[in-house]
């Protein structure tokens, strides 16, 4: 079986178990020799990175501290909203979409990981988009509802922030977006701003 083919049995399992507002909602799905496919709800408003990189898109504070909480609770409802966690694997705000009321959906569960039997399982391969990547993941293999609750948090100082986790300037100083932002904190605290 093919690495696509393996995600989308995956993304399928996932998305058959779990029911959320904050879930892109599947319409249906396709399944041949020739092609497997999800139909999933239009979202008008499209991702949330869209949204913060666009010179023409703007959110303010509140609107992007909103955001993040829809995406909080969606985290919640996986790890703890049924007898088996979910784990998504590769939060980032490319997999946080917005539908025409902007209210937020967490997409994309091709690498997710069901955690049947701990709460905690090895894995054989690096889970994940670099920049969000938690260092269990990277290091030790291990996926744990714990690197989801890693990558909101580095996606959280982004949407703050503005800034990706690889940001240039930011890798430029040899420092990753935690190190980056604890520097900050410590000497000048205007260098870290809500940009808006």
């Amino acid at each position: 079986m093919s690495k696509y083919a393996r995600g989308l049995n995956t993304e399928c399992e996932v998305m058959r178990n779990v029911r959320h507002r904050n879930l892109v909602p599947v319409i249906t799905t396709c399944s041949s020799d020739c092609i497997r496919a999800f139909a999933l709800k239009y979202m008008s408003n499209g991702s949330l990175e869209n949204w913060l990189y666009r010179e023409e898109s703007h959110f303010n504070l509140l609107q992007r501290v909103t955001i993040m909480l829809d995406v909080a609770v969606e985290v919640e409802y996986l790890h703890h909203g049924h007898n088996t966690p979910i784990v998504h694997c590769d939060l980032k705000p490319a997999n946080v979409l917005l539908d025409e009321d902007m209210v937020t959906h967490v997409g994309d569960f091709g690498i997710s990981k069901i955690l049947v039997v701990s709460k905690s399982m090895a894995h054989i391969k690096s889970l994940g988009t670099l920049g969000y990547i938690a260092p269990e993941y990277g290091l030790e293999r291990i996926v744990s509802a714990s690197g989801d609750i890693y990558s909101y948090g580095i996606m959280l100082m982004e949407v703050l922030t503005k800034r990706r986790p690889m940001d240039e300037e930011i890798c430029n100083e040899n420092l990753d977006m935690r190190k980056w932002i604890t520097q900050s904190f410590s000497g000048n605290m205007m260098d870290v701003r809500v940009v808006t």
